[in-house]
């Protein structure tokens, strides 16, 4: 019996699976649609443009290189290249998404504007031919302008910025301090410039430049007072005008007396104009640390000879790196090299020179050009100066600080600073008393009476009161000193000038701070009220209050 033979997988169905479609990666499809022409199996594929209508085969074995060309110079297309229909992000969702075409001449002027005042660029930049063929690359109908149109966009904008800065300086509840300084350039031009600081209506500490122009000689007092008073005015600010802190030049005593005559005048200052003078404490203490550095001017001049030379050429900073090396001392700390007009970098360079005190040594041993090494006793010397001038560096930063308001911190830290030459005019060490003697002198000239106007800010600052104020005075001046009875007088006739303007009334013999028996009664109680009785209206008038 025959059997019957069946090839294998005779019975077998074979399923062909169909083609995955796939997707279209080309960024041409985003200006394209996608249509088919005819029946199968004569069907064909083609691409036609979103903008013009015009088709192309689009068969995969063609790609798309005629979509991509047809979109640089298809006539309803506002874009000639791709590259500007970029993918961008979609605000708020997060999603990718097609850039928007819509060009905005008026838009693109603006910008260009400020940028010009953002990167401090010169007016001729939109007439620079570089720029000029980028614009006209993206955009071969935009208008270009010239440096005097830029220009006057730039004064508009100025004006408009001005108007904002006015409003929002009379929209602060409190009165405004200002300060001011002259500045030389190369040529000598003198410039002076103008800074208002105020509390806004959301009690934000506020710092804004209202004015920084040429000021033509002479720079006299009368000058400065005329310059100074015609910007008030322009400003529109001399109505609620506090003070004015300024430097120690001898025409800014005569501008500051010609503005309080001419303020008091029409009566807009507070207390006769008492509080509206204030010398900058970061140029006083600039003053007496100067004095006394000069008693070490040949070691300092030593270290600042050494910096340099170090600084001079980059096989210098090499040999001086291996000398580090060699010290095994880290690297990464740096010189620092000071400008002799400002202490604090030279307290900065004095800082580092001591770190590497020791590859100094080492490099003038092994370096015979290097001829400025200070000796063992100047070290020594430097690094006792360093230690001492810590204290007036720490004073310098927080009197500089912009962030916060540094008035209730005048009091304190001017008086560390007072101690501390105490202490090293009292010490046994003669080289620190020579040096703090000259400091002394200097201090005595500015500092002998501390201002009232910074004290009564201290007063304000819960973490001192009034305790901490009469506390130092006696220890100063001696119990039931004059210097604290005018303080105390002061603080009076603040009180009752504002407690007048806000419709408050005063009784005759009343006190805001309150008798040294009722105070003391209040530091003993367990009210949790403070340690000082303070009657609650002079809390209203603090809050109308403003200080530097």
């Amino acid at each position: 019996m025959e059997e019957s033979v069946q090839p294998i997988g005779s019975n077998i169905n074979i399923i062909s699976k169909p083609k995955r479609k796939l997707a279209k990666r080309s960024v041409a499809w985003k200006f394209f649609d996608e249509v088919f022409e005819g029946e199968e199996p004569n069907k064909i594929k083609r691409a036609v443009c979103k903008a013009c209508g015009l088709s192309y085969i689009a068969d995969d074995k063609y790609g798309t290189g005629n979509m991509r060309k047809h979109i640089k110079v298809c006539p309803k297309n506002n874009s000639r290249d791709v590259g500007q229909m970029l993918l961008g992000v979609s605000s708020g969702s997060g999603s990718l998404g097609v850039l928007s075409n819509k060009f905005d001449p008026d838009k693109l002027r603006e910008l260009i504007v400020y940028a010009i005042i953002m990167h401090d660029l010169p007016f001729q930049f939109v007439e620079y031919e570089g720029v000029r063929s980028i614009l006209q690359y993206l955009r071969p109908e935009v208008q270009l302008v010239s440096r005097n149109t830029i220009k006057s966009d730039c004064m508009k904008i100025h004006q408009k910025e001005k108007a904002r800065m006015k409003s929002l300086l009379h929209a602060a509840p409190g009165r405004i301090s200002i300060t001011s300084d002259l500045w030389s350039s190369l040529i000598s031009d003198g410039y002076m410039s103008l800074t208002a600081h105020f509390i806004d209506k959301n009690w934000k500490l506020q710092k804004r430049v209202l004015n920084f122009s040429y000021l033509p000689p002479p720079h006299t007092g009368i000058a400065l007072s005329d310059a100074i008073s015609s910007l008030l005015l322009e400003w529109d600010i001399q109505g609620n005008f506090f003070g004015i802190t300024l430097d120690n030049a001898s025409a800014n005593d005569v501008s500051v007396e010609e503005l309080r005559v001419d303020l008091n005048s029409k009566g807009l200052l507070v207390c006769q104009g008492n509080f509206f003078h204030l010398r900058c404490c970061a140029h006083i203490l600039n003053l007496i640390v100067q004095d006394g550095l000069k008693e070490i001017e040949s070691s300092i001049e030593k270290i600042r000879e050494s910096v340099k030379y170090v600084k001079g050429s980059q096989v210098r900073r090499q040999k001086f790196l291996e000398c580090v090396r060699l010290v095994s001392m880290g690297g990464k700390r740096g010189l620092r090299q000071d400008v002799a007009t400002r202490w604090n970098s030279t307290y900065l360079m004095l800082d580092s020179a001591l770190f590497y005190r020791r590859v100094f040594q080492h490099l003038a041993l092994v370096d015979s050009n290097y001829k400025k090494c200070p000796s063992s006793d100047e070290w020594e010397s430097v690094e006792k100066i360093h230690k001492f001038l810590k204290v007036f560096y720490e004073a310098t930063l927080t009197f500089s600080g912009t962030k916060y308001p540094t008035s209730s911190l005048y009091f304190p830290v001017v008086i560390y600073c007072y101690q501390n030459l105490k202490e090293a005019l009292d010490g046994e060490d003669d080289y620190m008393s020579s040096m703090a003697t000259k400091m002394w002198v200097k201090f005595q000239k500015y500092w002998a009476a501390f201002s009232d106007t910074l004290a009564i800010a201290c007063i304000f600052d819960p973490r001192y009161k009034l305790e901490f104020i009469d506390f130092v005075y006696n220890k100063i001046y001696g119990l039931e000193s004059l210097e604290l009875f005018t303080l105390h007088e002061k603080i009076n006739d603040l009180y009752s000038e504002y407690a007048t303007k806000i419709g408050g009334t005063v009784q005759s013999g009343s006190s805001p701070i309150g008798s040294k028996a009722k105070r003391a009664e209040a530091n003993n109680s367990n009210s949790g009220f403070g340690r000082i009785d303070v009657d609650c209206s002079f809390f209203k008038v603090i809050l109308q209050l403003s200080f530097f």
